[in-house]
Formats: structure tokens, C-alpha cells, sequence
């Protein structure tokens, strides 16, 4: 077993990165238990070995915390750690040095033993690279409506969930992408009632406009019309309330609905119509984005699932049904509340949806987990839907998590929409592009690119920037986006780590790189190198924590941390180009070959593209 992988979360705390690469150190363990053995006549647990990562204001690199040992050894925790530093200088070969700060024992380790682990395991082409681990998940993002263009709060949707997707899927798991649409109701009604009235017969090739542009439209024209009857109802003395339910177009609206439930032809042929439209124009949307699924729902298909679901609870006595027929289920034991799963006329509420949805997909791909990629508005909702299904007695409910996600905020004043409203993802994505060629140009350095490949460096820059900015904020988080900060090649942005990538590739093709192994045993590994490779062995205990924690935040923002140290690295030791040929020189080309390979297969599983020259 590769010795980066094994963890021990509970060791982790806000301090340091991962304290998982020390904890695999088995031979600190061993020695140090032996120590623990001949020096107070005691055998215990591993478990109570706690070592971390040396904090970066003291020698060393490992660190045991020797408080739980006193209870042992009977002395003062500087006693304590001072006897086993001597003990583990004396008896481990690997262990040179050792200080004593508190009752924190700081351990230096051999420099040959970072090399060899740095030989045999991290240049090994298996080096994070998770096997399959026989267990199915499905993600389920996106899940638009069918009356309008995604917007901001859609990308964000869409790129957490397709990241989680991809860090799962690197991670070991078998993993199915899903996309919900709500592609029926009263709203998608209101869209093509207007565009009955006032459409004219324009469509996407007439108008030029992408079919959920040109929807959307009309959803807006229904909007401003209906206002307008509203003001007129209230004008006649009518109250809001009864002026939103009595405007005309309303009850056309709803009229039109009743006739596609009924399967009304000319109302259902103008709904495939109009949702073709949309769909083609998410289509161009997703693909711009860099996001795919593998398999759609509907839910024309599916808003009338559940109802089994609601009879199978009234025969558990986990529903009960109320005088006027509707069915409840009591949640206020759990601290909940009482909740509708069906209307007294029988028809459905989303949750019965909800329910025979969860059914059919477990159904459909008998998965071990199911994340639902939702804004953080939906928690309750989410919460009442999985606690029934436990109730209901569903074997595979355990295995359902929301992944809550928090807003989008944008500066005042930024990057409006057309309606001035919501961001439009299609604008955002040009506005993101362009932004990238401006500040791309005023460095210079695009001269020798052919116009192509301009377009495409100034798209891998763009879309970097904002799916890393998006994706290093912890989904539960609101977060304030700025384009013009997302685009910067300093700081924590993904155009600087695309910069790191791209200068590491052009390294490595002025000299020439060819692989090859150094030994073990060489001078002068300097302080910045050996931190390099320990920042290096941490990348596939990166990949379990994100994966578990359902957050490409972690992984994002370890990419920084590496980028930022090879650019200390770069900048700290002799010009590698010019070194002369030797062990030291291959080493440090090794050590810049992994991390540009690691922060390209990193930033790919952020949906991100590393460009090879910048």
C-alpha cells in the first residue's frame, strides 16, 4: 500500500493541509511505541500516536503530540518528549534531528528517505490513481426549467456538480450523471401562451436568438403582461391576491395546462415545440460550460410517480390520511412538522414527486449513493424527503445526500442581464472570455499564437477562471464573485495556476526532458525541495478528503498551494535549464514534470484545462 494514502481524519484540524501523509509513516509509529515500551514498561494502542505536520516556524517535519503519552510516562510532556526524541535519534535510522516545543515533539527526517518515497512512489505512474472500489453514485445536478436560459446560480450548480462527479469518479466510485428537468407546469405554460399570442411564429432560426434565449423572452412578455392586467383588477378595487388569481392570462395559463394534462394535441405539439428549442440551446450551454450528464429525466414523465409510494406508507401506518382524504405524515417527533405528501383530490405534491423519482432511479441503476446537487433554500425540503424514505424502510435511503449549496452574489453594478435581474450564463460565459483576451493582451505574450489558438487560450483562461473561482469557495458558502478578480495571474485564481502549469511545461521542453531516476543519495536537496515533495505526496489524500466531504473546495485550493510553491521553488533554486547534467538536475526536472502532471489532472477533475504555453 502506497504510504500517502492511508488516513485518519480525526487527526486533521484548521492548522495544517493533511496530517494523513505522516500518519502513513508506519515506522514513527512502530519506533515510537517501541520507545514508549522500553522506556516506561508500557505497551499501548496505536491509536494513542497521534503525528501531525510540523508547523512551518519550527524544524522538522513530523511532529508527535505527546500529551496523551504522560499519562504513561508520569512526567511533564517536555520530559516526555525529550526522552523519546533521544530514544527515536538513537535507535531510527531516518529520524537526524528532533526538537521540543511543549509537549510537541518535532521530528527531522532523513532527506534520502524523502527521495526514495519521492522514487519508488510518487514518479510511480500509479501515484493517486484510486481502483475501483465497486460502489455506484449518482449526481443529479442542473435540473433547469424549460421557460428560461441558466443563469449565474445554474453555473454554480452545474460546475459543483459535475466536479463532484469527476473528483467520485477519480476517487474509485462508478458514477451516473443525471440531469432532472423540470420541463412541465405553469410555468412553461405561461412562455408558450405568450408566444401564442405575440410570438408571431418566430422562432430560433427567424430571431437568431438560442432557443432558451428566445423562450425566455416570452416568459418575460408574459410576465410584464400580466402585471399589467394585475394593475388593472386592483384599479377596479380588487385586492392583490385576488387580482393575481383573476387576471386573465393567468387562467389561460392554467386552462392550457389542464389541456396538456389531458393531452390536449395542439397545446402538447407546441410544448415539444417549445422545449425542443430550449433544449437545443442548453445543449450549446453545457457544452460551453464543459459539463455532461449521462442520463435526462423528465419529469412530464414523472410528476405522477409517487402515488404507489403514498399507498405503501398508508399500509405501513407511515402516512395518515385526514377526514377530507388528503394524506399526511406526522415529522414533529423528529422535529420536524406534519407534511402533504397527497392533495384530498389525489393529485400530487412534489414530494410524492420526489419519492417516486428516488424510486425510479434506484430502480433504474441500483446505486449505493445518490447526491442531489440543491441550493441551500431546498435543505428542509430534502431533509423531510430522505427522513420518509428511511421511515418507509428503503434500504438504499441512507445512502441519500443533498449537497447544499449557498448563493451567488455579484458586485453592484457588474455584468447586468438583459433584464437586469439574473446573469445569464451564456453573457457570463462571454464576458468571462472576453475579459480573459483583454487582460491576456496587455501582457504580451499571445504574439506568436496563430488566431486559433488564441481563441481557444483566451476560452481555457476565461472559463478557468470562473469555474475556479466557483469551486474554491466551500459549496455551503455565499460567495461574492467578481469577474475581474477571478481573472488575475496572481493570487488565488485559476489563471495563475494555468500559468504555473504552462511555465513548467516550457521548462521542461527547453530542457529537453526525458525521464529517468535518480538515486537515492545526493547532496543539497534544498529546503523548498523537500517541502515540494511532501506537498506532492499529500495529492492522493487530497482526493479522499474532497471526495468524502463532497467539496472540490479542498482540492482547489490544494492545487494553489502547490502551484504557489513550485513558483517558490522556481525562483529559489539555481536555473534547472542551465544546471549541469546529474542527478540534481534530473531531480529537479522529476519534480516539475509530477507537479505539472499532478496540477493538470487536478484542474481536470475541476472541469478545468491547463493550457501547455501561456
Amino acid at each position: 500500500m502506497l504510504w500517502f494514502l492511508e488516513l485518519n481524519l480525526q487527526h486533521r484540524t484548521c492548522d495544517f493541509r493533511t496530517f494523513s501523509l505522516f500518519l502513513a509513516m508506519n515506522f514513527i509509529i512502530t519506533a515510537t511505541l517501541d520507545a514508549i515500551k522500553q522506556l516506561y514498561n508500557e505497551e499501548v494502542a496505536e491509536s494513542v500516536i497521534n503525528i501531525q505536520e510540523t508547523r512551518k516556524e519550527f524544524e522538522g517535519q513530523v511532529t508527535i503530540v505527546v500529551f496523551p503519552i504522560t499519562k504513561i510516562s508520569k512526567k511533564s510532556p517536555e520530559q516526555t518528549a525529550q526522552a523519546i526524541g533521544e530514544y527515536l535519534v538513537d535507535k531510527v535510522e531516518d529520524v537526524t534531528a528532533f526538537n521540543v516545543v511543549k509537549g510537541f515533539l518535532n521530528l527531522s527526517i532523513a532527506e534520502s528517505y524523502f527521495l526514495s518515497q519521492f522514487n519508488a512512489e510518487i514518479l510511480a505512474p500509479e501515484f493517486g490513481v484510486y481502483q475501483p472500489n465497486g460502489k455506484k453514485v449518482m449526481v443529479e445536478y442542473s435540473s433547469p426549467n424549460t421557460n428560461k436560459p441558466l443563469h449565474l446560480g445554474h453555473v454554480r450548480n452545474n460546475l459543483l456538480g459535475y466536479s463532484v462527479a469527476e473528483l467520485l469518479k477519480a476517487y474509485g466510485y462508478e458514477v451516473t450523471k443525471v440531469n432532472l428537468v423540470n420541463d412541465r407546469g405553469i410555468h412553461i405554460c405561461k412562455s408558450m401562451l405568450a408566444w401564442q399570442k405575440w410570438g408571431n411564429g418566430e422562432t430560433p432560426e427567424s430571431s437568431g436568438l438560442k432557443g432558451d434565449h428566445l423562450v425566455g423572452k416570452y416568459y418575460v412578455i408574459f410576465d410584464k403582461e400580466y402585471k399589467k392586467e394585475i394593475d388593472v383588477l386592483k384599479a377596479e378595487g380588487q385586492t392583490e391576491e385576488e387580482a393575481k388569481k383573476n387576471a386573465p392570462l393567468i387562467k389561460e395559463a392554467q386552462v392550457m395546462l389542464q389541456q396538456w394534462e389531458a393531452g390536449d394535441e395542439a397545446v402538447v405539439s407546441l410544448w415539444k415545440t417549445m422545449n425542443g428549442w430550449v433544449y437545443d440551446g442548453f445543449a450549446i450551454t453545457y457544452k460551453n460550460l464543459g459539463v455532461d450528464f449521462d442520463k435526462f429525466y423528465y419529469e412530464s414523465n414523472t410528476y405522477l410517480l409517487g402515488k404507489d409510494t403514498v399507498e405503501e406508507g398508508l399500509e405501513k401506518g407511515v402516512f395518515f390520511k385526514k377526514e377530507d382524504g388528503s394524506v399526511w405524515i406526522d415529522l414533529t417527533a423528529d422535529g420536524l412538522d406534519q407534511k402533504l405528501v397527497l392533495r384530498a383530490d389525489g393529485t400530487s405534491v412534489y414530494i410524492t414527486q420526489d419519492l417516486g423519482t428516488a424510486k425510479m432511479k434506484f430502480d433504474d441503476f441500483g446505486m449505493d449513493e445518490s447526491i442531489y446537487v440543491v441550493g441551500n433554500e431546498q435543505d428542509y425540503h430534502f431533509k423531510v424527503l430522505f427522513l420518509i424514505l428511511e421511515k418507509l424502510g428503503k434500504s438504499w435511503a441512507k445512502g441519500l445526500y443533498h449537497l447544499s449549496y449557498g448563493m451567488v452574489d455579484l458586485p453592484n453594478g457588474k455584468m447586468k442581464s438583459r433584464e437586469g435581474t439574473v446573469v445569464d450564463a451564456d453573457e457570463l460565459i462571454a464576458d468571462m472570455i472576453a475579459t480573459a483576451q483583454e487582460k491576456t493582451e496587455e501582457l504580451g505574450k499571445t504574439n506568436d499564437f496563430t488566431v486559433a489558438d488564441k481563441a481557444e487560450l483566451y476560452r481555457n483562461i476565461g472559463l478557468g477562471a470562473l469555474k475556479y473561482f466557483l469551486l474554491k469557495v466551500e459549496p455551503k458558502k455565499r460567495l461574492l464573485f467578481d469577474p475581474n478578480e477571478s481573472i488575475d495571474f496572481q493570487g488565488n485564481t485559476g489563471p495563475f495556476i494555468q500559468y504555473t502549469h504552462a511555465r513548467i511545461r516550457s521548462l521542461l521542453s527547453k530542457a529537453g526532458y526525458q525521464f529517468a531516476v535518480t538515486g537515492n543519495q545526493f547532496s543539497g536537496i534544498s529546503a523548498v525541495e523537500l517541502e515540494m515533495i511532501m506537498q506532492l505526496a499529500k495529492f492522493p489524500s487530497e482526493i479522499e478528503i474532497a471526495a468524502k466531504a463532497h467539496s472540490p473546495a479542498s482540492l482547489a485550493n490544494y492545487l494553489y498551494e502547490l502551484a504557489k510553491l513550485f513558483n517558490k521553488f522556481y525562483h529559489e533554486v539555481p536555473p534547472i535549464v542551465k544546471t549541469e547534467a546529474g542527478d540534481a538536475k534530473q531531480f529537479r526536472l522529476n519534480l516539475s514534470k509530477k507537479t505539472a502532471d499532478i496540477i493538470h489532472k487536478g484542474m481536470l477533475i475541476l472541469g478545468i484545462t491547463s493550457p501547455e504555453r501561456m
